[in-house]
């Protein structure tokens, strides 16, 4: 796939599979792996601009098979960003598409 694409996608990946649930950076990592392609330090300068723009929250949470695991959760600030942007992209995509 198109790193152009790609790029201009993962951050709304990364917002709705938070909406789902909270995930720490390694299993957000693999989750979105399973469909694109993605490197865990692109993954982690997302999740990281993203907390900084107040869109998520971090919390750490004891591992049975390790040390604590820093879990993501997105806020309610973080789920209406999500929501536009999920429509900007949908409406993004029908206009391609008629192009194409």
């Amino acid at each position: 796939m198109d790193a152009q694409f790609k790029k201009g996608v993962l951050e709304l990946c990364v917002l709705s599979q938070l909406c789902k649930g909270d995930e720490y950076g390694y299993e957000l990592t693999e989750t979105i792996s399973n469909e694109l392609s993605v490197t865990a330090g692109t993954l982690y300068l997302i999740l990281k601009r993203l907390k900084d723009n107040e869109y998520l929250t971090t919390y750490l949470k004891e591992s049975p098979s390790g040390p604590a695991r820093k879990y993501y959760h997105i806020t309610d600030t973080g789920k209406k960003y999500q929501k536009e942007q999920k429509a900007e992209w949908l409406a993004f995509v029908e206009k391609a598409e008629k192009l194409l």
